[in-house]
């Protein structure tokens, strides 16, 4: 074929298939809408998604969660995948991705509080998980293999903590038999600033 034949040839496609788009409801209203660079339908969709994933991650206010922030406050957002901490005089906000229950059934929301902070957790299973997974170790000490990570903030719900991970692949997923997970950087981070006694709730 030669170059004047498919310069011709893929004008004549260029021009059918723009013709086609155009005149597709779903793509573009009119000429001159696209000339004016109108959002089409998909993109509009597109950026509709794109906004939605991006406020499920968003900063929030304390009040409408706690009546107060004495002792610090720490909110779990299930949904969004997301742990906000607000220290007690307010002066601090932070947001994390975090790691959530795998199934509703493992999920627990409601009040609670950091009863104990432990630098260099251990960890057992509970009898729940070794009857679901027989083969796992009875007892993990500290380390790189603890699932806790590097520190953990144990709740006032037996079995419950929000802990670190050295597996990062889980942070951002459904991942977890009960517990919230966050990066290891920003369990230290949350460690050194929450206390024993800081209000927690998870929604």
């Amino acid at each position: 074929m030669s170059d004047s034949q498919f310069s011709n040839g893929g004008r004549r496609a260029f021009l059918a298939g723009s013709a086609a788009m155009l005149a597709t409801p779903a793509l573009a209203q009119d000429t001159a809408a696209v000339n004016s660079s109108a959002t089409t339908e998909n993109e509009r969709d597109l950026t509709e998604t794109v906004r939605r994933n991006i406020s499920s991650f968003r900063t929030l206010d304390w009040q409408p969660y706690f009546d107060n922030t004495n002792n610090g406050a720490i909110l779990v957002d299930i949904d969004s995948r997301a742990v906000h901490y607000w220290s007690e005089d307010q002066s601090i906000y932070k947001l994390y991705p975090s790691s959530v229950p795998l199934t509703e059934d493992l999920t627990r929301r409601g009040r609670t509080k950091v009863v104990q902070k432990v630098d260099g957790p251990s960890w057992r299973p509970t009898p729940s998980m070794l009857k679901r997974n027989p083969e796992w170790p009875p007892f993990i000490g500290p380390g790189p293999e603890n699932p806790l990570g590097t520190h953990a903030l144990y709740l006032s719900w037996t079995y419950y903590r929000i802990h670190g991970t050295h597996d990062t692949r889980k942070i951002g997923r459904k991942s977890s038999n009960g517990c919230i997970g966050l990066y290891n950087e920003h369990i230290a981070e949350l460690f050194g600033m929450a206390k024993v006694g800081t209000q927690v709730l998870l929604i």
